[in-house]
């Protein structure tokens, strides 16, 4: 068994079809349209989220069934129709033009997984069961964002700052202990608002 290699796609600017119009679309379509995607829905309906987003012309709908030429010139395609018909067909003509295709029913024939996601600022986190269980995924995810909670966006801003400091200043950052500095205790100190100790810990951490 082949394990996929991790990767994070830059969509931003870039044509992504989306087919599909219901609740798990409307889920992909908001991390799309987040990511700067540009984004063709194509479904015959669409659900109430679906709907709003095109009407307030941030996304294009072609309002009918799949066709293999929705795929020309497209960047990443999601298939999320509930039908393995459908899905199949979406994947087939994503493989023939060497189109990113991921399904939210068939791993298997996808060449992209879709992950549960958490932000906070600038940090990023996924979570992936290979398609195998998203219900799984997204609940590691949550499970990983009530440890972590929206301290870690401002210990990112702080390290960066540091790391800032330390280049202007003509010193190599990776003679920096940066684990030493975290297993410290400096989130707990960025979470109970001490975020000048914090800054002191990351400037001293050599």
């Amino acid at each position: 068994m082949h394990h996929p290699y991790p990767v994070g796609l830059v969509v931003a600017g870039r044509r992504v079809v989306l087919v599909g119009g219901g609740r798990i679309a409307a889920r992909r379509l908001t991390a799309l349209l987040e990511a700067g995607a540009v984004v063709e829905v194509v479904a015959p309906e669409v659900g109430d989220s679906v709907r709003e987003a095109v009407d307030a012309g941030r996304v294009a709908w072609r309002a009918r069934g799949f066709e293999a030429s929705d795929l020309d010139g497209a960047w990443f395609a999601l298939s999320a129709t509930g039908d393995p018909g459908v899905d199949a067909a979406v994947a087939a003509a994503a493989t023939e033009r060497r189109v990113w295709v991921a399904s939210a029913d068939d791993p298997g024939a996808s060449t992209a997984t879709v992950p549960s996601v958490l932000r906070e600022g600038d940090v990023t986190v996924t979570v992936s069961t290979g398609g195998r269980s998203p219900a799984l995924a997204a609940w590691l995810r949550d499970r990983i964002a009530a440890d972590l909670g929206p301290a870690v966006g401002t210990l990112l801003d702080l390290m960066a700052e540091v790391r800032e400091e330390e280049r202007a200043a003509g010193r190599p950052t990776e003679a920096l202990d940066w684990r030493r500095a975290l297993d410290s205790g400096i989130l707990e100190d960025v979470r109970q608002g001490r975020i000048e100790a914090a800054r002191e810990a990351l400037r001293t951490c050599r």
